[in-house]
């Protein structure tokens, strides 16, 4: 009986259960997971003369600005939905191959743009596009796209969630403050929020994921919001690669496929837990 319990905790803790507090985790094997493998998500990003490799989804109109909506094959609803937020680039054919892998493996993926259309090519333009962003607009936006996958009736998702990276990444927390119907938020290496009384307002179970070498996110503020998460009593788990910032772009020069894959692979397993259960 002993031994059926203990197998029981364990398995509860590889489906990505969130706790609060605990000591510093650290994930090191690579266990690529779900329809799109680590290996074939590097493949979609390699250049190439032609173009790009084909996208699923389709454009849609939401608030006023085109999303990118990417369904499970032969989903019928409800199907549970995921806000998926650009990074600093903006809404690229990356991102796009995000919303794909998720509707791969069974969410209905709506890729929002906080950018109002435009998508950046340089560094230069990237942070003049992030500068640029109005968060109430920006707010306004991921609460209408939410609403979009609870209301679309090819959609009508029960449970919802949202994973950003980088500068999608600080906006997936904000996504859980500012929506509490929000059940999961993922956040690969998101500027975090620190106010106690901020973090309150989120109900979603929140995974962070970020990289002990990232120099704009160093581990010291890594504890920081673990420790403002919590005093504010939301359920987490932090995630900390030895790896660097946008470790999980494989169109990126700091990719790496050894986090990338171990932290998909926590990364799905965690949404599976709080939207699929």
């Amino acid at each position: 009986m002993r031994r059926s319990l203990l197998l029981l905790w364990m398995g509860a803790l590889l489906l990505g259960a969130c706790v609060r507090g605990g000591a510093r985790e650290v994930a090191r094997e690579p266990s690529p997971t779900g329809a799109v493998s680590e290996a074939e998500f590097k493949a979609l990003h390699t250049l190439r003369a032609d173009a790009a490799p084909p996208r699923r989804g389709q454009e849609v109109e939401v608030a006023g600005t085109k999303m990118y909506l990417s369904l499970p094959e032969g989903a019928r609803a409800p199907v549970p939905g995921v806000l998926v937020i650009h990074e600093w680039w903006g809404l690229n054919e990356h991102i796009q191959h995000w919303a794909d892998r998720l509707a791969a493996n069974g969410y209905a993926a709506l890729a929002v743009d906080l950018y109002g259309g435009k998508v950046a090519t340089s560094r230069d333009e990237a942070m003049a596009l992030v500068k640029s962003v109005d968060a109430a607009r920006a707010q306004e936006v991921l609460k209408a796209a939410h609403a979009f996958l609870q209301q679309d009736p090819r959609v009508r998702a029960e449970r919802t969630g949202s994973i950003g990276w980088c500068f999608g990444g600080g906006w997936s927390l904000r996504a859980a403050m500012a929506i509490p119907e929000l059940d999961a938020a993922v956040i690969y290496y998101g500027n975090p929020v620190t106010d106690v009384d901020a973090l309150a307002t989120i109900k979603a179970a929140v995974l962070g994921i970020f990289g002990t070498k990232d120099a704009s996110i160093p581990p010291e503020t890594v504890a920081e919001f673990r420790q403002a998460l919590d005093a504010a009593g939301v359920r987490h788990r932090i995630l900390e690669f030895d790896a660097e910032h946008a470790f999980a772009n494989p169109s990126g020069g700091r990719y790496d496929e050894r986090a990338a894959s171990t932290a998909w692979h926590e990364a799905s397993a965690f949404l599976e837990h709080h939207l699929k259960r």
